[in-house]
C-alpha cells in the first residue's frame, strides 16, 4: 500500500506538476531542490506514473554512489509498500535487483555510462534523472554530456532531468540544451520545509597544523571528539559528524569511547548492516546515536533522528601526478556549498544546530563549490569513454568544464601504450572491449592480457583486489591480501567475491581475447608470480627495482618506500598496486605491492624499454655510457669512453656550457680584456659589434668555439680552449669594422708623459689609472670611441688621489686640495701651482734637474 501520509510531507510534491509540464513541453529540465525535499524518492515515482495521475514511464535514476543507489531504491519501494526488485529496482557493479515489472531503476553513474556505450539510444527508457549533479563527479558530468548528445542526435523524445541541491541551476539549464538551441532548459525549484538550524563556530585551539595528503593533525580530531561530547550534553537527538575519511572516522570513534550513545561509522566501505542501521534510525525509545560519516551523508542519504551536525571542515579530493601515473587523495577545506549541505542535515525534522570546527572569519576564504573532478582526477577512463563515443578530444561534448589539455594528453598516452587507442586517439577494437568491462582501462588491460598469462579465474581475482583497495589490516603484500580476501568473512571479502564473478562473466563476454594462448593452463604458476604479473600489467609505470641504499625506484621515475617491518623491503623487484605521494613527499609511500622478477618487469613495461648510448653532462663532466633502461630504471650500464658518438659528446659539452657557463674555458688576462673591450663597443657604438654577455656567448657557442669544440671530449678539453682566440671569431670581419678594434677601443692610451697606460673597460666605461704628474699640461679628457674616459689620478706611490671625467675642471677646482694634501707627503715630486701648463713627467724633481 502506497504510503501517501509520508509522500504528502515531502516538500518537492509542490514542484512535481511544474516539472512534468516542463518535460512535456521541452523534454528536459533542471530540478533545484535542497536535501531532504524528496527529489531522490518522490520525483522518480511521479515521473514513472507510480504515484499521481501521470503516464506510465520507465525511469532511470543515476546516483554517484552505490550506497545511495541501494538506499534510494529501498526507500522508494517502501513508499510503494513493495519489496526492491518489483516496481523499483537497482543495479550496481556486481549486483542487479530489477525485473520486467521494474518501472524505476536506480543505478550508479558508472552503470549508466556502460549502458550508454552499449546502447546509446537507451531503448526502453523514457526518462533519465541524474541526481546530485552539483557534486561534479566525473562519471556524472560525462553521462550528462552523452545524454545531451543522445537527445540531439538519436532520441529527442528522451526525457532528461538534472537534479541539483545547490544554487548553480542556471549553468546546468544552459548545458542541457547546448546541442539543441532554443534557450536554456526550464529550472524547476522546490523550496525546503526544514526547521532551520543555528550555526556555532568552535575553532580548535591554536597550533593545529594544516592537513596535507591524507594526514590530519590528531589535535584536530581530539577537538572534534570534544565537540561531539559537548553536543550530546547540550542537545537532544542524534549527532551527525562529518570527517574527511575512514581513518579519521576510526580514530574519532576511539576518542568517543564511553559516550552514552551508539557510535556508528558510515562510509562507502561500511558493512551493509551498518549502512542499514544508520538509514533506519534509532526507532522509538532507542538509544541515541553518533554517526561519524564521510561526505556520503551530505546529500545522497537521509539519516533520520539527527538534530546536531558537527563539521570538522575537511573533505577529500583526488589528485593526479600525470607525469608519474600516481594518484593520491588531498585533504582540503570543505567548500561553502558542501558546508551548507552538511548543516542542513541538522534541521530536517526539528530545529537543529551545526557546530563548525573553524573560525567564522574563515568562511569567506572557502571555495564556493567543490572542485570538479574533471579538473583534478585521472582522466584515463574518461579519455577511453569519449574515444569510444567518437569524440576523442571531448571538444564537441556538453561539459561545464573542459578537461585540462595536459591531463587529457597524459591519459591518451596511457591508453595508446596499452593498445586502447591509436595514434590519433581513436578507440581500437581492444579499447572498446576494455570499455565494456566496467573497469579502469589499466585494469581492463590487466584482465584481458592477464587471462592469457595466468588464466581467467586468477586474473579476475587479482583485478578484483586492484579495483577496490583491500582494508589496511590485510597488509601491503598483495599476495597475502589475496589469500585474506579468499578466506575473509568480512564485507570486503563478500564484495570481492561478487566482483570476481562479475569479471569472469565480463571476460567471457569478451571471449576470444586470449583464445589459443596460455589461458588457464598458466594455473601452475605460484600465487606470488600471478599477483605480480597481473599488477605489472595494470600499472607498468609502477614496476620498481630496489635501490642500492634504500627503497625502490619506479620506472616512472618516482621513488617508492615501504613501511617499517614490511616483508617486501628485500624484494629486488616489485609491482606497485597502490601508492600515494603528496606534494611534500620526495617519494611515494607503497600501500600495496606484489613481488615480480626482471623478466615480468620487462614484459609488462616493454613500451618503456630503451637501449642505446647516453651521453650527458653530469656532475661537472661528460658521462658517456651504453645503457639499457626500463623508464627511469637502468638495467645494464657500460662505460663508452672514446667510443662515444661525437655528436652526442658535443651536445653534452654544450649542455655543460649552458649549465656552468663560459668559465669552463681558459680565460687569460688578454681574453678577459678583449671581452671587456667588445662589451664596451657593443654599448658605445653598437652596430656589428657582438654581444659578449654570458647569455649571448652560451647561445652562440657553436659559432665561436669551433673547431675546438668538436675536438673536445671532456671538461678538461674545454679548459684548454683559448677564449680570447675564440672570441676574435665573433668580430665583424665581413664589414671591415674588426680592423678598427684598436682604434675604437685601444688596449692602451699614450698620456702626456709619453707613457702608454692600459685602459680598463670592465666597469661600464673606460677607466685610465695614471699618476697625476704624467697628466700635467693636458686640458681635455681623453676619449675612447667618443666616450670620455674616467681618469683615476694616482699619487707618486700609485695610490688613488682623485677621480674625474673632466680633467680641465679638476685642474681648475680640485687640484689645489690634492696638492695641499700630498705635497708634504711626496716632496721629491713636482707639485706646480698651474698643472695645466706644467711639463708632464714620470720622474722626481732631482732626476728632472739631472736630465735638464
Amino acid at each position: 500500500m502506497i504510503r501517501h501520509d509520508v509522500l504528502d510531507l515531502l516538500p518537492v510534491r509542490h514542484a512535481v506538476p511544474e516539472l512534468l509540464a516542463a518535460l512535456a513541453e521541452r523534454g528536459t529540465a533542471v530540478l533545484h531542490a535542497p536535501p531532504g525535499t524528496g527529489k531522490t524518492t518522490l520525483v522518480p515515482l511521479a515521473l514513472a506514473g507510480l504515484i499521481g495521475d501521470g503516464p506510465g514511464r520507465r525511469v532511470l535514476v543515476a546516483e554517484p554512489r552505490r550506497m545511495a543507489v541501494r538506499a534510494a531504491a529501498a526507500r522508494m519501494a517502501w513508499l510503494l509498500g513493495q519489496e526492491v526488485g518489483g516496481a523499483v529496482g537497482f543495479s550496481v557493479r556486481g549486483e542487479r535487483r530489477a525485473g520486467p515489472a521494474t518501472r524505476v531503476e536506480v543505478v550508479t553513474t558508472g552503470i549508466l555510462l556502460q549502458r550508454l556505450q552499449r546502447d546509446p539510444e537507451l531503448a526502453g527508457v523514457d526518462v533519465v534523472l541524474l541526481d546530485e549533479c552539483h557534486e561534479r563527479h566525473l562519471d556524472a558530468d560525462t553521462a550528462l554530456a552523452f545524454l545531451v548528445d543522445v537527445r540531439a542526435a538519436l532520441r529527442p523524445e528522451l526525457g532528461l532531468v538534472a537534479a541539483s541541491a545547490t544554487s548553480d541551476a542556471e549553468a546546468w539549464a544552459r548545458l542541457l540544451t547546448a546541442q539543441e538551441g532554443g534557450g536554456p532548459a526550464p529550472v524547476v525549484r522546490s523550496e525546503g520545509e526544514g526547521h532551520g538550524f543555528a550555526v556555532r563556530h568552535v575553532p580548535p585551539p591554536a597550533g593545529i597544523r594544516p592537513a596535507h595528503g591524507t594526514w590530519v593533525d590528531p589535535a584536530l580530531l581530539r577537538h572534534v571528539a570534544a565537540t561531539v561530547r559537548e553536543a550530546l550534553a547540550r542537545h537532544e537527538g542524534d549527532v551527525l559528524c562529518f570527517l574527511p575519511g575512514t581513518g579519521e572516522i576510526a580514530r574519532t570513534a576511539g576518542l568517543l569511547d564511553g559516550v552514552d550513545a551508539e557510535v556508528l561509522q558510515l562510509h562507502g566501505r561500511a558493512p551493509a548492516a551498518v549502512q542499514d542501521a544508520v538509514l533506519r534510525g534509532a526507532g522509538p525509545g532507542g538509544r541515541r546515536r553518533v554517526v561519524l560519516s564521510t561526505s556520503v551523508a551530505e546529500s545522497s542519504l537521509t539519516v533520520p533522528g539527527v538534530r546536531v551536525v558537527v563539521d570538522a571542515g575537511l573533505a577529500r579530493e583526488p589528485r593526479m601526478d600525470h607525469a608519474r601515473g600516481l594518484g593520491s587523495l588531498a585533504t582540503v577545506p570543505v567548500s561553502a556549498a558542501a558546508a551548507t549541505q552538511r548543516a542542513g542535515r541538522s534541521g530536517r525534522e526539528a530545529p537543529g544546530t551545526v557546530y563548525r570546527c573553524w573560525a567564522e572569519a574563515e568562511e569567506s576564504g572557502r571555495a564556493r563549490f567543490p572542485a570538479p573532478e574533471i579538473r583534478i582526477a585521472d582522466l584515463a577512463d574518461f579519455a577511453l569513454r569519449v574515444a569510444c563515443w567518437g569524440d576523442p578530444t571531448a571538444e564537441g561534448l556538453a561539459l561545464l568544464d573542459a578537461p585540462p589539455a595536459g591531463a587529457l594528453a597524459a591519459a591518451r598516452s596511457v591508453l595508446e601504450a596499452i593498445g586502447a587507442v591509436d595514434a590519433a586517439g581513436k578507440a581500437t577494437g581492444r579499447g572498446e572491449r576494455m570499455a565494456r568491462l566496467g573497469l579502469h582501462p589499466r585494469l581492463g588491460r590487466a584482465l584481458l592480457d592477464g587471462a592469457a598469462e595466468v588464466g581467467v579465474r586468477r586474473a579476475a581475482e587479482v583485478v578484483a583486489l586492484l579495483s577496490e583497495e583491500p582494508p589496511r589490516e590485510y597488509g601491503d603484500d598483495l599476495t597475502a591480501a589475496w589469500r585474506a580476501a579468499r578466506r575473509g568473512g568480512d564485507g570486503y571479502g563478500a564484495r570481492w567475491r561478487a566482483e570476481v564473478r562479475r569479471l569472469e562473466r565480463a571476460a567471457a563476454a569478451e571471449g576470444g581475447a586470449w583464445e589459443g594462448r596460455a589461458g588457464d593452463g598458466a594455473g601452475a604458476a605460484g600465487e606470488d608470480s600471478v599477483a605480480g604479473v597481473v599488477t605489472a600489467l595494470a600499472f607498468p609505470e609502477r614496476v620498481a627495482r630496489a635501490r642500492e641504499r634504500d627503497g625502490h625506484l619506479m620506472v616512472s621515475g618516482s621513488g617508492a618506500r615501504l613501511g617499517e617491518g614490511s616483508g617486501l623491503r628485500s624484494a629486488p623487484w616489485l609491482a606497485v598496486a597502490v601508492a600515494d605521494r603528496t606534494a611534500r613527499d620526495a617519494t611515494a609511500r607503497v600501500r600495496l605491492a606484489a613481488v615480480v622478477d626482471e623478466a615480468v618487469a620487462r614484459r609488462a613495461a616493454g613500451h618503456l624499454f630503451r637501449a642505446g648510448e647516453e651521453v650527458r653532462w653530469e656532475d661537472g663532466d661528460v658521462v658517456a655510457r651504453s645503457v639499457e633502461r626500463l623508464g627511469a630504471v637502468e638495467l645494464t650500464v657500460r662505460p663508452l669512453g672514446s667510443a662515444a658518438d661525437p655528436v652526442l659528446v658535443r651536445e653534452a659539452l654544450l649542455d655543460g656550457l649552458r649549465r656552468e657557463g663560459t668559465g669552463l674555458l681558459r680565460w687569460s688576462r688578454e681574453a678577459v680584456e678583449l671581452r671587456e673591450r667588445l662589451a664596451f663597443l657593443r654599448e658605445a657604438v653598437g652596430g656589428a659589434w657582438p654581444d659578449v654577455s654570458e647569455e649571448a656567448l652560451v647561445e652562440r657557442a657553436e659559432e665561436w668555439l669551433e673547431p675546438e669544440l668538436s675536438r673536445a671530449a671532456r671538461r678538461a678539453d674545454l679548459g684548454r680552449i683559448d677564449a680570447g682566440e675564440a672570441l676574435r671569431r665573433l668580430l665583424p670581419w665581413a664589414s671591415g669594422e674588426a680592423g678598427r678594434l684598436d682604434e675604437l677601443a685601444p688596449e692602451r692610451i699614450e698620456v702626456p708623459s709619453g707613457s702608454r697606460i692600459r685602459v680598463a673597460y670592465g666597469e661600464g666605461r673606460p677607466v685610465l689609472a695614471v699618476k697625476l704628474q704624467e697628466m700635467f699640461g693636458l686640458d681635455g679628457t681623453p676619449t675612447v670611441a667618443g666616450v670620455p674616459v674616467l681618469v683615476h689620478l694616482l699619487s707618486p706611490a700609485g695610490r688613488p688621489a682623485a677621480v674625474t671625467a673632466d680633467l680641465a675642471s679638476f685642474w681648475r677646482d680640485g687640484y689645489r686640495a690634492v696638492r695641499a694634501e700630498l705635497r708634504g707627503r711626496y716632496p721629491k715630486h713636482p707639485w706646480p701651482e698651474d698643472p695645466s701648463s706644467a711639463e708632464p713627467t714620470r720622474h722626481t724633481i732631482a732626476r728632472l734637474r739631472r736630465e735638464g
